[in-house]
């Protein structure tokens, strides 16, 4: 299969290189491109209660308005103690969203860790969730993906984002060490999106392959 475009509804260029990364394995020679790398276009408010609603409505918006398959993901760490919040509103628990999403997570982490600080360890467990939309021509598919795992008291580790460097997966080998202290292909066998964009991965190379079929 040559070179094919496949659009992520994101700005943040590390989801769009983990999403290259992860369906390149299945699907190879895919170019996942972001709203960076687009004409500029009003986004739609994520106001959808689940992350299933608010990823279909951003691939959908993303296929009309740039006419390539498009992708688009929401997640977010849903935490035990606090009623499984942050949730849908975890890019901006602390508030409406920054230009910088490495200030806006600093901010986010920040204001978990305050709303942890009297939760003993035992009770500080959590998971990360996400849906992810594929919204093309001859329709739509929706994935699933889930992490458990825990939250810990302070952040360790430069990789990831988010809440990356304060959730430590039951999955891993180490139990000590956060998702942003894994090598993107341990984090990308365990991880929430990781698991749902190999689901989609088929999906996708079969939709491409069909449209290459017909023209």
């Amino acid at each position: 299969m040559s070179a094919t475009r496949i659009f992520l509804a994101s700005r943040n260029r590390k989801k769009v290189a983990e999403m290259e990364r992860i369906l390149g394995e299945l699907a190879p020679g895919i170019e996942v491109i972001g709203i960076d790398d687009v004409a500029a276009y009003d986004e739609p408010v994520e106001d959808q209660p689940t992350f299933e609603g608010n990823a279909l409505l951003k691939a959908r918006e993303g296929l009309r308005v740039t006419g390539l398959p498009s992708i688009a993901d929401d997640s977010g760490l849903c935490v035990d103690a606090l009623n499984g919040m942050p949730g849908v509103l975890s890019a901006r628990w602390s508030g409406p969203a920054l230009t910088a999403t490495s200030g806006q997570d600093a901010r986010n982490n920040e204001l978990l860790l305050a709303q942890l600080a009297d939760v003993p360890d035992e009770r500080r467990g959590a998971h990360f969730e996400c849906a992810v939309a594929f919204c093309h021509r001859g329709g739509e598919d929706v994935v699933h993906g889930r992490m458990s795992g825990r939250v810990i008291r302070e952040l360790r580790g430069a990789g990831g984002f988010g809440y990356d460097g304060l959730f430590v997966a039951d999955e891993h080998q180490d139990p000590e060490l956060t998702s942003a202290e894994l090598s993107s292909e341990e984090k990308d066998r365990i991880s929430h999106r990781g698991r749902a964009l190999r689901e989609l991965a088929p999906i996708v190379a079969g939709v491409l392959a069909d449209q290459e079929a017909t023209g």
